[in-house]
């Protein structure tokens, strides 16, 4: 593989070109990282305003009536992402899946109750209390390492 790098002073926005015989693994491997580089951030809407929210003051993101909320330090907000694209947008070293439906900070649980049968009871720092579903229980396990 050859990288080439062009200086051009009458450049204004930087563009990236990849020139291959074929579209292979390799390539769209490749995409993806140069994708992944750009800056993802969570626009939270609360009344007529719109703010960039700071991963670390997040506590939970869920769905609820169709729609999905960010519980914060400060406030609700409402999203106009679906949770998948959410779950895109987040550190999965910070975040965590816990049910079809929710989210969590991980740096934001006070602890994991695993006495419930089937499930495990979350407790956040802020009182919130939620489940991880019987279907990411084990993954909230191995995140665990339990």
């Amino acid at each position: 593989m050859q990288i080439e790098v062009r200086i051009d002073p009458d450049c204004q926005k930087t563009k990236i070109i990849i020139v291959t015989k074929e579209v292979d693994q390799k390539i769209n491997d490749l995409v993806k990282k140069i994708e992944d580089v750009q800056p993802k951030v969570i626009a939270g809407f609360k009344d007529d305003r719109v703010e960039i929210l700071k991963p670390d003051d997040i506590y939970r993101i869920y769905a609820s009536n169709g729609k999905v909320f960010v519980e914060t330090d400060k406030d609700d907000y409402t999203l106009n992402l679906r949770l998948y694209e959410v779950e895109q947008r987040t550190d999965n070293l910070k975040f965590l899946r816990i049910s079809n439906s929710e989210i969590v900070n991980l740096q934001k649980v006070q602890n994991f109750d695993l006495s419930f049968t089937g499930t495990i009871c979350v407790k956040l720092l802020n009182g919130t209390t939620t489940y991880a579903s019987r279907r990411y229980v084990s993954k909230v396990k191995k995140v665990l390492g339990i």
